[in-house]
């Protein structure tokens, strides 16, 4: 089957097309035509009326959505995850993990692998994020202490078994470490280091292991000091190094985001949501991994100490939120919400309008509202 997407301006890395069409054919795209030129017939034709067509977001680190948490180890939680992240444009999803005992990392990793077995009409699942448990005790935000414990690369494996791990975060100065991301990587696991104290010297051991991706940039690492340029040094110091960015304003304030975009660009920055399960739901009280939380204006604490407990942004808003602090093309930013992730992470035909690549399209409208979501040619979303 032929689908037409007409009348929009196309928006993907390094190209910005106003009054574009995108026709598609089965599950990719065919070719992009610009302005004047003559359009094919189709055996479908949607009419996107001048709204911005980019390429369907991929979320890396998400926990939760719609009231639910991809670590409650259900069914109809990893679904409600992978339908309602259609509605902020994400194609493509990493549900991600806790700090938790290993039979509860694996009961969840069970219900992605139903997820995708099942057929739902949501965002693709290639694989999952394990955040933890391989952290810093003294670096926990709002992971559980109960269930910190030293890498693993043989749990990680068994957890492999049951579904593709794609993603593991850990602290980059536990024991046996930096060991680890050589290990990862010779399963072809991406390592990122998140939760950590570590120096500068310590990241280094892990950079020379294979190490090339920091979690939630900023939060819960080692700040940039004048006589240890830490974990946040590192990230803007090594053009090499992919981060993921929390972009709600508030885990990173807006100066801090303006800065790190005017260092390090928009090639090896990576917008992710970080979201638990208040994310598309109204304020109140919650929980993440176990631990209450408190959600006021949109602010997600643990009832405990104050401290942020993942967010409720949406990739859409966060977009939205980098084009008016950094005032950079939008050809450029949108490199941050689907091609650094899929070269990140190896993911084949992801994160470009071109001809030959997978047609999963988000289609926004000038306030950044999702209006419509294609994964593999067909609407799976739309307002």
């Amino acid at each position: 089957m032929t689908t037409l997407l007409k009348n929009c301006r196309l928006i993907s890395p390094d190209a910005d097309l106003d009054s574009a069409a995108i026709l598609i054919d089965g599950e990719r795209i065919k070719r992009i035509y610009a302005a004047g030129d003559a359009l094919p017939d189709a055996d479908q034709v949607i009419d996107l009326q001048g709204n911005m067509a980019m390429p369907g977001f991929i979320d890396v680190h998400c926990h939760g959505r719609s009231g639910l948490d991809f670590s409650d180890g259900t069914l109809e939680a990893t679904t409600a995850m992978g339908v309602d992240k259609l509605k902020e444009g994400v194609t493509t999803l990493l549900p991600t993990t806790l700090t938790l005992p290993e039979e509860t990392l694996a009961t969840s990793l069970k219900t992605a692998a139903e997820y995708v077995k099942s057929g739902v009409k949501g965002c693709k699942i290639p694989g999952v994020h394990l955040e933890g448990p391989y952290i810093n005790p003294k670096c926990l935000g709002a992971q559980n202490p109960d269930f910190v414990r030293a890498p693993d690369i043989a749990e990680v494996k068994r957890l492999n078994d049951i579904f593709p791990v794609i993603k593991v975060s850990y602290a980059v100065e536990m024991p046996g470490a930096a060991e680890f991301s050589a290990e990862l990587l010779a399963e072809g696991i991406t390592p990122s280091c998140v939760h950590s104290a570590a120096t500068y010297k310590q990241f280094l051991d892990g950079y020379n292991h294979g190490l090339r991706n920091l979690s939630h940039f900023c939060n819960q690492m080692t700040a940039l000091h004048h006589r240890d340029i830490g974990l946040v040094g590192a990230g803007l110091a090594h053009d090499d190094v992919y981060i993921e960015f929390i972009c709600d304003k508030l885990h990173i304030c807006p100066d801090m985001i303006g800065l790190v975009f005017s260092i390090k660009g928009c090639d090896h920055i990576q917008l992710i949501s970080d979201a638990m399960r208040a994310s598309g739901m109204p304020d109140g009280d919650y929980t993440l991994g176990g631990l209450p939380v408190v959600v006021s204006d949109g602010a997600a604490r643990l009832a405990s100490n104050g401290a942020l407990a993942g967010s409720t942004l949406q990739i859409c808003h966060a977009l939205k939120n980098v084009v008016e602090i950094t005032d950079m093309p939008l050809s450029e930013l949108i490199k941050t919400t689907s091609w650094n992730q899929a070269c990140a992470l190896r993911l084949k035909d992801l994160g470009r309008l071109e001809s030959g690549y997978y047609a999963d399209i988000a289609v926004l409208d000038y306030d950044f509202n999702v209006q419509m979501t294609l994964v593999n040619g067909e609407v799976r979303y739309q307002k």
